[in-house]
């Protein structure tokens, strides 16, 4: 059996004992949660990359990397700059920090926003959830020489991922993610060199792969790049601005000055390890041409197949280490957070309500339970899914569309009204799933012609649907009654 799948087993099996090890600390819903309230700006800053960074950077990343070129680093500007805005947030949202961004919408827009907003986020993350054993798959399918298949792969990463988050929930996710971090920035720099030097170098890359690589918008994307590869970004930019398990991360921060210093951190490493990814990606398609284009290689495991021979042995188990380290951080962060929502926003806002003792540790085994349920759900979905990058760029766009501006809105503005931020988050839902369903029950509008993963006439449904969400919040607002002084207030304290 290969060496990588020894160290990596290992590697595994000390992170099961320390969760098991770190459950003890889990006795009420603060611990299940946002581990206590009480996470270091250490443990703030390797959690926060290990959120962002998963398999929709070494999978889906490095598949737009393979096929298209350095057009893929559209993908990762849009959550640079999302990460530079949150910055600037981030004490606030720690400020006003509850469980779930459903309190801040309830709070601005009602209890039906928050029930929508649920909607949206139980979709979104599960989808992400799926890709992320996908990837895992793919990475124990390719580190045993094909002994182990995707499916039987993707069954493996499953079972670590659920069985983590349910042992500790968000103690688990921080202690889990310090050491994975700490692997997955330390892999990235030390094999980008290795990997340019095994591939030729700049020159080589040029006589190998095709010009459509080295262009801005790669005109090999087909239908509108022009329009598509930006999505892709956009798609980031927006998910990353209102992703809820960000916003979890600072609830969990001691203080909000720490929430704001650890999202200034996270911002540089974010930035080192998605340009080095796409670096290795592009270098090692160069490495692999002549496989991916018989089929032997898959676009989506460049990156794996550049660990196991384009660097030294050590640096290789660093790097797929590392790749598995996504799988199971991601995987733990976004199945911990719809379940988070399903017990706070459903469960604990519509249920009966008890206060004792008894019926918090009730509510540690009940979402300890519904993280077994989505995590079954989100492996039968990843059983049918094709494209890893058509999965993330899909459930980017959802959440994005349906929760990141009226969120947005009720932090920064107050003139947005009760009325449009819930129906910018309606119509964010339904008119993303409407389009996306569209390529299923009308194959001949799509551009390419009768693909389901291509776009309504051409246009990337991130367009219309955010153009919606947005116009909704704006139109309805001038329209619409004021919010209150008293919610107003919650928002923007100083003009109390």
């Amino acid at each position: 059996m290969s060496i990588y799948l020894w160290v990596i087993g290992a590697y595994l099996l000390v992170l099961t004992g320390m969760n098991f090890w770190k459950s003890r600390q889990v006795r009420s819903k603060d611990d299940m949660m946002l581990a206590g309230r009480n996470l270091s700006l250490t443990k703030m800053v390797f959690t926060l990359i290990c959120t962002w960074i998963g398999s929709g950077t070494f999978i889906a990343g490095a598949e737009f990397a393979a096929k298209f070129g350095w057009s893929a680093m559209w993908q990762p500007v849009g959550a640079w700059i999302g990460i530079i805005i949150i910055y600037f947030l981030a004490s606030k949202i720690r400020t006003f920090g509850q469980y779930t961004v459903g309190d801040i919408l309830e709070v601005r827009y009602g209890p039906i926003a928050r029930v929508f907003g649920a909607i949206a986020i139980i979709i979104s993350f599960t989808v992400i959830v799926s890709y992320q054993f996908k990837a895992g798959g793919f990475i124990l399918n390719v580190i045993t020489d094909g002994k182990v298949s995707v499916n039987q792969g993707m069954f493996m990463a499953a079972l670590f991922v659920i069985l983590f988050t349910a042992i500790g929930g968000m103690v688990a996710v921080a202690n889990t993610d310090l050491p994975n971090g700490i692997i997955i920035m330390l892999s990235t720099i030390i094999a980008t060199p290795l990997v340019m030097m095994t591939a030729g170098g700049w020159h080589t890359i040029q006589s190998i792969l095709p010009a459509s690589h080295f262009q801005v918008f790669s005109l090999a994307f087909g239908g509108n790049p022009y329009l598509k590869i930006p999505a892709y970004g956009l798609s980031g930019l927006l998910l990353l601005l209102g992703i809820q398990s960000m916003y979890q991360k600072f609830y969990s921060a001691r203080t909000p000055a720490e929430a704001k210093r650890a999202a200034g951190l996270w911002v540089i490493g974010t930035m080192i390890v998605e340009t080095v990814v796409v670096i290795m990606a592009v270098y090692a398609s160069s490495y692999l041409w002549k496989e991916i284009q018989a089929g032997s290689v898959d676009p989506a495991a460049v990156i794996l197949e550049a660990a196991r021979r384009m660097v030294p042995l050590p640096v290789g188990v660093l790097l797929l280490g590392a790749a598995t380290a996504v799988v199971i951080s991601t995987g733990m962060n976004y199945l911990l957070s719809p379940t988070t929502t399903i017990m706070h926003d459903l469960i604990g806002r519509f249920g009966k309500k008890k206060d004792d003792d008894d019926n918090e540790k009730a509510g540690v085994l009940l979402q300890k339970g519904l993280i077994i349920v989505v995590g079954i759900a989100a492996f039968l979905l990843a059983w049918r899914m094709q494209s890893v990058l058509e999965s993330a760029y899909f459930a980017y766009t959802i959440y994005g569309v349906a929760i990141t501006p009226a969120l947005l809105a009720a932090l920064v503005s107050k003139k947005v009204t009760h009325t449009a931020g819930l129906i910018s988050i309606i119509l964010g839902t339904v008119v993303t799933v409407f389009l996306k369903l569209a390529g299923y029950i009308w194959p001949a509008i799509m551009v390419p012609l009768n693909n389901p993963n291509g776009d309504p006439f051409g246009i990337p449904i991130i367009y219309p649907a955010l153009a919606i969400s947005l116009g909704s919040l704006i139109l309805v607002s001038f329209f619409t009654k004021a919010p209150d002084k008293e919610v107003i207030e919650k928002f923007f304290p100083e003009n109390g």
